[in-house]
């Protein structure tokens, strides 16, 4: 909801719109990019009028008649790429979105390149979105991945390790954990672990969250916030634990779908990226295996077989893939059985319209068509996922 509503110039989708949306540009850099990702399809982006996205840092041509909608945190190089697009009139006008708060300096900056590329009237919003964090499902986000090392369980537990590097991991966790009650709307109960990192991580979020709420006229909690949970009795409660509690239950390799292709693939963002051998080919010298393509998916909300499975043992997912795909024969089956008994196989789909008697069912299967194309996608998607799963589960344990 905050993506959508900052991609339509931070004003609120109007529901049942049947007008066209305002065609823009939206720029955005490698946060940017793994904030929206698991969000919004390009699909999804298209339609709420997203004709180009772009990284900040790639190299981009001006298009001076279209808006541009940037996403970048604010950091010393983002903004100095800003303000050379300012500097270039690269678009018609600017709506800049930043991922976490920015500092005044930087604000400063900006309107001093904005000043001297005279584009002042050009540069039409500037909000901080407070979007720091990474959604992969309803009930699940991440911190972030690009960096993560630098926040890491091994980052936070060096010997080596300065206070200014644990102040930093610290900020940066503090830093998304605000960011996420703000877009909720909400104020946590805090709990931690005491004298450990949580403790530091809890003291660091609570401040944070008392500074906000001391200016009742500019707190992030008071106003037209998404949520609906400002100030009321239903108190979210934030429970913060440290690693080192329970280091059995990271160890542990559960033997569900979403937790073996989590663990044996690559799989981030919601994205998993597969290596397909193509068997062998024969050469002068003997055969030799084929080169292996590489292909990504996405197991998104949208997919109600990962919806449905991802939880399920393993072998359970191996069933319901074949029943799937037997499901899925018989109705590829029927359509065929249907146009064989009306006497039309290889006519072309007018000849189907003329026919008046015995056409409610081949109508009804030719309509569920594209239905059961993504039905068969989807079967193709996780016999493929599953079996790579199971080929490493062979090459470890047999």
């Amino acid at each position: 909801v905050a993506l959508k509503r900052m991609l339509n110039f931070n004003v609120p989708p109007v529901k049942n719109s049947t007008g066209e949306p305002v065609w823009k540009v939206l720029i955005y850099d490698r946060f940017g990019q793994d904030i929206i990702s698991p969000l919004l399809s390009v699909k999804e982006l298209r339609d709420m009028g997203i004709t180009l996205h772009l990284l900040l840092h790639s190299d981009r041509d001006a298009i001076p008649d279209v808006p541009a909608v940037y996403f970048v945190m604010p950091t010393e190089e983002n903004i100095d790429r800003m303000c050379q697009d300012l500097r270039n009139q690269l678009y018609e006008s600017y709506y800049l979105n930043f991922i976490s708060a920015i500092s005044r300096s930087k604000l400063e900056d900006i309107a001093n390149a904005a000043i001297g590329a005279n584009a002042v009237a050009q540069v039409a919003k500037v909000f901080d979105q407070y979007l720091n964090f990474i959604t992969l499902e309803d009930d699940m986000f991440v911190l972030c991945n690009q960096n993560k090392e630098l926040v890491s369980y091994r980052a936070i537990n060096r010997p080596d390790i300065t206070d200014t590097e644990m102040e930093t991991i610290m900020d940066t966790i503090v830093d998304s954990l605000f960011c996420f009650f703000v877009t909720l709307g909400a104020i946590p109960i805090i709990r931690c672990s005491r004298g450990t990192a949580a403790e530091m991580v809890a003291v660091k979020l609570d401040k944070k969250l008392r500074e906000n709420l001391r200016d009742a006229r500019n707190s992030l909690f008071t106003g037209d916030t998404l949520g609906a949970g400002q100030f009321s009795f239903q108190r979210p409660l934030l429970v913060l634990v440290d690693r080192n509690i329970d280091l059995a239950t990271p160890l542990h390799h559960t033997w569900t779908y979403q937790a073996l292709v989590h663990d044996v693939l690559d799989f981030h963002l919601n994205r998993v990226n597969l290596e397909e051998s193509t068997g062998t080919e024969s050469t002068p010298a003997g055969a030799r295996p084929k080169k292996k393509n590489k292909k990504s998916y996405d197991l998104t909300a949208s997919d109600k077989f990962w919806q449905k499975h991802k939880g399920s043992p393993f072998p359970e997912v191996a069933e319901s893939v074949q029943q799937e795909l037997e499901s899925y024969r018989a109705q590829e089956d029927e359509v065929k059985r249907l146009k064989s008994i009306m006497g039309i196989e290889g006519e072309d789909e007018g000849a189907i319209s003329m026919l008046s008697d015995n056409t409610a069912k081949l109508t009804s299967a030719v309509s569920s068509l594209p239905e059961l194309l993504e039905k068969k996608r989807l079967i193709d998607l996780h016999t493929n996922v599953a079996t790579a799963v199971l080929e490493h589960i062979k090459v470890q344990f047999l």
